[in-house]
């Protein structure tokens, strides 16, 4: 196509999943003129899930998590500005890059995502520990993961759960240290956090629950020696750190937009400044359920706000009313989550045999507002994809009914 250059941009800061999407949807809804999308990281646009995965495992390889090729950005005239955004002057619509250039923009996307979360403790900066949250975090240290090799996993959420299995396939031994008293903390529901527990330690984890670390050093053999808060130490080759993330919205504070540990943003996700939007991980959003304020870190929010967002900066009024969902592989399991399950008071649980269940959570209205499966993939992939669908459409069917393994989910639809 040819790439129109006069007039103000389409910018969007943040190179990653949202960003890519956004940028591809400017150009599926017509926008023929500039755009630009401006990100820290040398890579062009990827997703974020093979990272705990494929990429640790030698499944996959860092260009077969790429949104699409170098050439196909550039047939479509869509800029990728390696770089980081110093500044936003709302008044003037433009954005200045760290270098002292600037941007002017028709419409803004902020799509900056997070920073992991680093362990603030002595030694947690010593060779052999790290986060996991980009490319290059996974090429450093899929090659760490040889068959014996101790890795210590700081974090029993979604991140570090998935790198322990992806280092159990790998052969190391893996032992993972979570501070509270159960796995996931309040994503899942705390009987499926059990079932998690018991299918890592199958697998030849060791989990401590319970237990935090207090500093990590060096031992005179080389290895990581990270003492705990029960009073223990554990050596290690790797040390992995899966504590969350900070979103990454110090631009948008420094702008004068409205945050609160990501970007407060209408339903069409457009921030407290007019033109300036922000979708994904930094996005606090109204809930379809209560119209509370909530923020989502997946890979569904990245995908289905990306386009919204983009709609908006081309002047619709589009809403975002998704249903939150998400999904979690480990080893030859998987984890699915649709709706908002911490809204539920009371839940029922369907079985689906080989040991896999879905938990339908209702709240104290009786509706419908999450639902939670888990079990080997290969069972639980088209109940769910039932059970999403209700709450998607916002269906309630009875307890009973939901609980009756004899009546087909298909059929309550």
């Amino acid at each position: 196509m040819a790439c129109g250059q006069d007039g103000r941009a389409m910018v969007i800061v943040g190179a990653g999943h949202v960003g890519g999407r956004a940028a591809l949807a400017l150009r599926e809804f017509g926008w023929k003129r500039r755009i630009v999308m401006i990100g820290a990281e040398v890579h062009l646009p990827y997703e974020r899930p093979p990272i705990s995965k494929q990429l640790l495992t030698g499944e996959r390889e860092a260009m077969h998590c790429h949104l699409r090729t170098h050439d196909a950005w550039q047939t479509d005239c869509i800029e990728h500005v390696v770089g980081r955004a110093g500044a936003i002057m709302p008044d003037s619509r433009e954005v200045r890059l760290e270098d002292g250039s600037r941007i002017e923009y028709e419409a803004l996307l902020l799509a900056t995502g997070g920073h992991a979360r680093s362990l603030r403790i002595p030694g947690a900066d010593l060779d052999g520990v790290s986060t996991l949250r980009t490319l290059d975090d996974a090429a450093r240290i899929a090659p760490r993961l040889v068959p014996g090799a101790r890795v210590v996993i700081v974090g029993g959420g979604f991140i570090g759960l998935e790198v322990a299995a992806s280092a159990r396939k790998r052969g190391c031994e893996v032992c993972v240290i979570e501070g509270a008293l159960r796995l996931l903390g309040r994503a899942v529901p705390a009987g499926i956090a059990e079932q998690v527990l018991r299918l890592h330690e199958r697998n030849g984890v060791l989990v401590r629950i319970g237990v935090a670390p207090l500093a990590i050093e060096r031992a005179t053999d080389g290895a990581l020696r990270i003492s705990l808060s029960d009073g223990r130490s554990i050596a290690a080759d790797i040390v992995i750190v899966g504590i969350g993330i900070e979103p990454a919205d110090e631009l948008a504070r420094d702008a004068g937009l409205a945050v609160n540990r990501g970007v407060i943003v209408s339903a069409e996700l457009e921030t407290s400044v007019p033109g300036i939007f922000a979708a994904g991980d930094i996005a606090i959003y109204p809930s379809r359920f209560t119209g509370q304020p909530i923020r989502q870190e997946t890979w569904h929010n990245a995908e289905t706000q990306a386009r919204t967002a983009a709609r908006n900066m081309l002047g619709e009024r589009a809403t975002y009313d998704d249903v939150p969902w998400f999904w979690s592989d480990q080893y030859d399991h998987q984890l699915q989550v649709a709706g908002e399950p911490s809204l539920g008071e009371r839940a029922v649980r369907r079985p689906l045999g080989d040991a896999g269940s879905i938990d339908f959570h209702f709240d104290a209205h009786g509706r419908l507002v999450g639902a939670s499966g888990f079990g080997p993939a290969s069972v639980i992939a088209k109940d769910m994809k039932l059970a999403r669908m209700l709450v998607e459409r916002g269906l309630s069917p009875s307890a009973e009914m939901l609980d009756d393994a004899g009546i087909g989910l298909k059929a309550l639809l």
